[in-house]
This record gives structure tokens, C-alpha cells and sequence, in this order.
């Protein structure tokens, strides 16, 4: 007779479950606001938002994640910063329309479930919701063994931010002659990984663990470099000058996210060479060989999340981002067009 088969045997391990949940209780708790009335450990979060202070409040959400950034999380053996980037692609585009972030949710599913692994996971979470101003207030983690190689996982998450109807931005009312800020970048942020893996790592065969010249740091290093999250400064922004559209910089990068927050019959015109672009792209640029034009389709290119406000206002706005500690510049303007983006100085 073959021994007894449990869930154990199975390859998920429930004891590493609970073991994992009472390292992150803390994490989370640390995140909490005061409308939060129940957090991890139950079935669900409760979360009693103040509608008081608004006029007519609007619940706004988004959803996200790492994407194969996480393969250089995996092969460095480094997990306590993917989570900042997973809280920072949510928030970063809930903050385009407005939105305060209230609260996350999370999502892991890992091959192998190590308690060690997940804290370090969640650490990096709760210190971008501590940054964006929002609770941990739950999440999910699945041991799914034959779905993912043990030390390999997926991360996900979930934010439900609030705006007052009134202040709602969506870019209806950009106007010709409006001016374009940028907010810099920390490099990568979460988005091109596909092709700076195959650049940096398989085609010029660069080790992670390796100083490279310009970079100051590890590949490692600068590959996992957190993504910005702008929600504080933005917020604080928004009470002082007249930002009429925002777009956060991810995925298709300038050319294809300004266009998203542009009326019909205008275009974004960008000077590049306004604002530094680090080495990072620089390296990935000449060891593909990338053409330009590609480059700033993959990547952020140094810009991380842009405003637009009138001509008169972008400045001082600057300004008033450098004194948050937050590199700020001047990219360029609207102009009459057809919903396109077109750069300048390539």
C-alpha cells in the first residue's frame, strides 16, 4: 500500500501559507488609514471612505503589474523592490484623472510558496503604499505548483483611489499653445524589459552582477531601481496650479500615452534633449543596436509621468516640483494637429 498522499505531497504547503501571512500582518498594518476597519486575516477588507469632503465623489480603479521585470528579480535573487513597482503602476494611473489612492490590493502566485521570499515581496508593497498615501488593506497569495517554476512568481495589484466629480482631469480642456512638464524617471521604471533583457543580457551577454561604466551600480541594480511614484507631489500640485491633462508614462512611452489625454485636432510637440536621459538607455540604444525612434516607443526615455497646463504656469511648476525633490522640465507644447505626439531632435 503507497503512503498516505496529502496536500504537502501535492507541493502546496499550508503551514508555509500561515507562516507567510503572520510575516506581512505588520507590513500591512503600517499601511493603514483611518477608514480602514478591517484588514488581512479576514475573507475581505472593509474601508469606510470620508465622502463628506467632496461634492460628489468618484471611485476610480486600475489594475496592474510587474511584467518580466520580475526575471531580473528572479535571477538576482532580489524581491524587495518589485513590489514598489507593482504599487506604483497602479497608482501612477489612477493619479492621472485626479484620483487620491485610498486603498490596494495585491495578488502573488508562486511556484513554491518560501514565507521568506513572500515578505520580502510584500515589504517592497508596503513601502509604495506608504508612498502613494494608501492601505494594504488584502490581497491573495496562491501556491500553484506545476504553473510556475519554484522561485518564480507573479505580482499583480489592484487600487481603488476617489476624485470629486468637478476636479475630475481628462485633457478636454488642453488648448493650443498649452505647455508640456515632465517629471523624470528613475531609470526603467516597469516597462521595455523584453527588449532590455534581450539587449543588455542575452545578445551583449552582460552579468547582473557586474559594475558597468556610466551606470554607478550593479546591471542588477539599476534593472531593479524602483518606479517613481508621483502621487504626493501631483496631489499637491493640483491645489495650485490649473493642470488641465496628465498622462503616466509607461508602456509605448511618450508617443503612445500623451496621445490618450489629447482632444481632437491637437498634438503634443516634444524637444527632446530638455531633459537627461540616463545612461541606461544610452547602453541599451548602441549595444542593440535600437534606432531612436524605437527607443522612445519601449521606454519612458527619462520622463516618467507629464502635466499639461498653460504657458504661463509651467515654470512655476517646475519649480515647485524641485522643491519636492522631484526633477522637473519643461518638454515642450501643444500644438494644432491630429492626436499625435511629434519629437523633436531625434
Amino acid at each position: 500500500m503507497s503512503d498516505e498522499m496529502d496536500y504537502r505531497k501535492a507541493g502546496v504547503d499550508i503551514d508555509a501559507g500561515e507562516e507567510a501571512v503572520e510575516r506581512i500582518k505588520d507590513l500591512a498594518k503600517s499601511t493603514f488609514r483611518p477608514e480602514v476597519l478591517q484588514g488581512l486575516g479576514g475573507f475581505s477588507g472593509l474601508f469606510a471612505p470620508n465622502f463628506k469632503k467632496m461634492q460628489e465623489p468618484v471611485l476610480v480603479s486600475g489594475c496592474d503589474g510587474v511584467g518580466t521585470k520580475l526575471r531580473v528579480a528572479f535571477a538576482a535573487d532580489k524581491h524587495d523592490t518589485v513590489g514598489i513597482d507593482c504599487v506604483a503602476m497602479c497608482v501612477n494611473d489612477v493619479l492621472v484623472q485626479g484620483a487620491e489612492p485610498l486603498f490596494f490590493l495585491d495578488y502573488m502566485a508562486l511556484g513554491k510558496l518560501v514565507p521568506r521570499q513572500v515578505q520580502e515581496i510584500v515589504t517592497g508593497v508596503a513601502e509604495g503604499c506608504r508612498q502613494a498615501g494608501c492601505a494594504l488593506l488584502g490581497g491573495e497569495t496562491a501556491e500553484m505548483p506545476g504553473f510556475y517554476p519554484p522561485g518564480e512568481y507573479e505580482l499583480a495589484g489592484f487600487i481603488v483611489g476617489m476624485v470629486d466629480r468637478p476636479k475630475i482631469i481628462n485633457g478636454a480642456g488642453i488648448t493650443d499653445g498649452d505647455a508640456v512638464v515632465g517629471l523624470a524617471s528613475n531609470g526603467l521604471h516597469s516597462n521595455g524589459y523584453s527588449l532590455a533583457r534581450k539587449v543588455l543580457l542575452e545578445e551583449a551577454g552582460l552579468k547582473l552582477t557586474d559594475h558597468q561604466p556610466g551606470l554607478g551600480v550593479t546591471l542588477a541594480e539599476e534593472m531593479l531601481k524602483p518606479t517613481t511614484i508621483y502621487v504626493k507631489p501631483v496631489l499637491g500640485a493640483l491645489e495650485k496650479f490649473t493642470v488641465k491633462g496628465m498622462a503616466n508614462i509607461t508602456g509605448g512611452g511618450l508617443p503612445g500615452n500623451l496621445p490618450r489625454i489629447l482632444p481632437a485636432g491637437l498634438r503634443a510637440d516634444i524637444e527632446v534633449g530638455t531633459w537627461p536621459e540616463q545612461p541606461i538607455f544610452e547602453m541599451i540604444s548602441e549595444l542593440g543596436p535600437v534606432r531612436r525612434e524605437e527607443m522612445f516607443r519601449a521606454f519612458n526615455m527619462g520622463i516618467g509621468y507629464t502635466l499639461v497646463v498653460p504657458a504661463d504656469q509651467a515654470d512655476g511648476l517646475a519649480g515647485y516640483f524641485k522643491e519636492q525633490g522631484l526633477s522637473a522640465y519643461r518638454i515642450g507644447r501643444i500644438t494644432s494637429g491630429e492626436g499625435l505626439v511629434r519629437l523633436s531632435n531625434l
